[in-house]
């Protein structure tokens, strides 16, 4: 007995110093040192202490993700996709503080939730394990908080309190969590660093996430006839070129959450031999949006819940009430997983050639 609680000590220790030394993190550092409201280990979401020393030690290994999520699925159910603004020292109605942030990435986490890109979600190209519930992150308006490049011992490095630094961040901690996340920019300085604007969307791109339109500089197209709706969309795609020649824009965010008065407009147009089409558009609020299946799925407007008190503590407490309500993953891109009796809810045309499966619940 003696000699089994020596070793589970010893791998005690070694767990302790594994987790909490962290070096640097490919282009970034470590995030805030302390969130949340108490005490933690990372598999809580909470963030060990950094090294201060010059050299890093070691990544720590990665625990291997589970082959599968806890719930039964349910390829029906609805999708969160959520809205944040500004990531600053101060909360408020449109900024969430970093220790806020990276709680909101725990607690999603935690409940069985999974990063998926905007368009990967609206093409239905949803691939998860199964068990796991697809959850959609889009950052408005492209302020310094969102993603922050700082000096660090000569070398620019992410600013670990910006949102990408913590989606990196957390995503290294907790494998399999994943770093999607669609940016919508106006111009002419996207993320407030006009010298490093370049080396953003380069960044950006070789993350893993998305650059969308929000209009050339914010205007609201409610306002705007025909061809200033057209002229200000295909002039956020001029100026998305300029920096990445080859990218293309897919999709908008509604500035102010305002639609023109020709809503097609939103979704494709052209000016000055500039066109644009936007696979999904988005609005400002505020509920889940259908699963990419769903027979009342639009992707002209996809709704979109605020990332802020209360209202994604609010639905994330809703899908623990109701999970039958709540998209879940089968493992399988080519296979459409429901309970019986909600085969009828699918558009036929949605579900194309996957093979569309029932079950009974047991």
């Amino acid at each position: 007995m003696k000699k089994v609680f020596l070793t589970l000590m010893a791998l005690a220790v070694m767990m302790f110093l594994l987790t909490g030394s962290m070096g640097c993190l490919g282009l970034g550092q470590i995030p805030p040192t302390s969130v949340g409201n108490s005490g933690g280990g990372v598999g809580d979401g909470h963030v060990p202490p950094g090294n201060d020393s010059e050299e890093s030690p070691g990544e720590p290994e990665k625990p291997a993700l589970p082959e599968e999520g806890p719930l039964p699925p349910n390829e029906a159910g609805r999708v969160m996709v959520l809205m944040y603004h500004n990531i600053d020292s101060l909360e408020g109605e449109w900024t969430r503080t970093p220790e806020n942030f990276w709680s909101d990435l725990a607690l999603l986490y935690r409940e069985g939730y999974r990063l998926v890109s905007l368009l990967d979600y609206v093409r239905g190209e949803i691939n998860l394990p199964k068990g796991y519930s697809p959850v959609v992150l889009t950052f408005d308006d492209a302020p310094r908080g969102q993603f922050n490049l700082v000096e660090e011992n000569g070398r620019l490095v992410i600013d670990p309190k910006s949102a990408v630094g913590m989606l990196v961040e957390f995503d290294r901690q907790h494998p399999g969590f994943g770093t999607a996340a669609t940016f919508y920019t106006f111009y002419p300085t996207p993320f407030r660093q006009q010298e490093h604007v370049v080396t953003k969307y380069r960044m950006l791109l070789e993350l893993g996430m998305d650059i969308g339109n929000h209009s050339q500089g914010h205007q609201n197209l409610s306002t705007l006839d025909n061809t200033g709706v057209q002229r200000v969309l295909a002039g956020h795609v001029t100026d998305t070129r300029k920096i990445l020649p080859e990218y293309r824009v897919a999709s908008l965010a509604l500035p102010y959450g305002a639609r023109p008065k020709n809503r097609d407009l939103a979704v494709k147009g052209e000016y000055q031999g500039i066109s644009y089409h936007h696979e999904a558009v988005l609005l400002v609020g505020s509920h889940p949006a259908p699963s990419p299946y769903h027979s009342g799925f639009n992707p002209a407007a996809i709704p979109r819940i605020r990332a802020s008190d209360p209202y994604l503590s609010q639905w994330i407490e809703h899908f623990r009430r109701n999970p039958e309500d709540r998209y879940v993953s089968d493992g399988d891109v080519n296979v459409i997983t429901v309970p019986a009796g909600r085969e009828g809810d699918l558009n036929q045309e949605a579900t194309g050639s996957r093979q569309v499966v029932s079950y009974s619940a047991r």
